[in-house]
């Protein structure tokens, strides 16, 4: 399966979702999605609905994203703009939400679009042809910018006297990184991206740091178990579950070879908590009898009965209160996939 969002999600009954928690007990003001970009793309508009999100706000949604400022020459909606939608929404709820955001600032193509380029001076790396070191350095601009607007995000997010956790992160490097790319040695490399869960003041779990030998390595799957591990949460039996995978599979995930796209090979590259690959066939037992009840859980949201739907797995225990904090997830695009 190549894209799981056009192949999958569509043809899913009762696809689950982190935000499906908040729904639960604030129902259609629970979780609120943002895309800088526009809703048709990968059955985006369609599959947020599935996922259970009231709201799904895109550059072509109606009403759309309010704010949609550009930097310089830039065709995409800068981060500043997108983190400024989310501080709009959590000012519009009283009660706990689950927001979700995609950003597209760094996304490809790379055209030079940013005046007064530091980087194209900066970067000396030899064998690049101009086309793929113009390329990186605009990328490189880009993400500067980002340092600086994600800063001033969580410095606003501070200043709020609600409870508030974020989960960035990165899909992967961009594909201009060609000459990199034509060796395999780099792939894991090229995959590998940046990511924080933070919370604010307001938190309780503010200042609260998980132990860096056990998330130095890690898969976005295993990110809400995180979240709900740093603020010291109740967490639902799927949640327990992902907790003992992420100890004994700290990493893992299907990688696309060379410089991104689709393609056919779904093998999985697994990683041990120090980054190093791990052939499935040498996981510890305890790892192995993991991974198949993960397959099994897998098979049965996507193509079997959906028997856990009908249970408690994937459910919170209710009580007044029990989600009382503030979830946005930043999903900080740099590719087409």
């Amino acid at each position: 399966m190549q894209s799981m969002y056009q192949e999958l999600v569509p043809h899913q009954k009762n696809p689950f979702s982190w935000n499906q928690i908040w729904n639960a007990e604030y129902d259609k003001t629970g979780s609120t999605a943002f895309h800088s970009y526009y809703k048709n793309m990968y059955l985006r508009d369609a599959n947020y609905k599935k996922f259970g999100f009231n709201k799904f706000y895109t550059l072509d949604s109606k009403p759309a994203i309010t704010h949609q400022d550009r930097t310089d020459n830039s065709p995409y909606v800068n981060d500043a703009a997108s983190y400024q939608n989310i501080i709009d929404q959590l000012n519009t709820e009283e009660h706990p939400q689950f927001l979700q955001l995609v950003t597209m600032q760094n996304h490809m193509t790379y055209d030079n679009w940013y005046f007064n380029n530091q980087f194209n001076q900066a970067n000396v790396t030899e064998n690049l042809n101009d086309y793929e070191r113009g390329q990186i350095n605009t990328y490189a601009k880009g993400v500067s910018i980002t340092d600086q607007a994600t800063i001033d995000f969580l410095n606003q997010l501070n200043a709020m006297d609600k409870p508030i956790t974020v989960i960035f992160y990165g899909d992967h490097l961009p594909s201009s990184y060609q000459t990199a790319a034509e060796d395999k040695n780099n792939t894991l490399a090229l995959h590998q991206t940046d990511y924080f869960i933070w919370s604010n003041q307001a938190s309780a779990s503010a200042e609260v740091k998980l132990d860096a030998s056990a998330t130095a390595y890690t898969s976005p799957n295993y990110f809400m178990e995180m979240a709900a591990e740093h603020m010291n949460a109740k967490v639902s039996p799927y949640l327990a579950f992902l907790t003992q995978a992420r100890t004994d599979i700290p990493s893992f995930e299907r990688l696309v070879l060379g410089a991104g796209g689709f393609t056919t090979d779904t093998s999985t590259t697994y990683l041990d908590r120090n980054g190093n690959t791990v052939k499935r066939k040498n996981l510890s037992k305890q790892a192995k009898n993991t991974l198949n009840d993960y397959e099994l859980i897998q098979y049965d949201m996507t193509a079997g009965k959906g028997y856990l739907t009908g249970t408690d797995f994937f459910k919170m225990k209710q009580t007044t209160g029990s989600h009382s904090t503030n979830v946005h997830r930043v999903q900080h695009k740099s590719n087409t996939e």
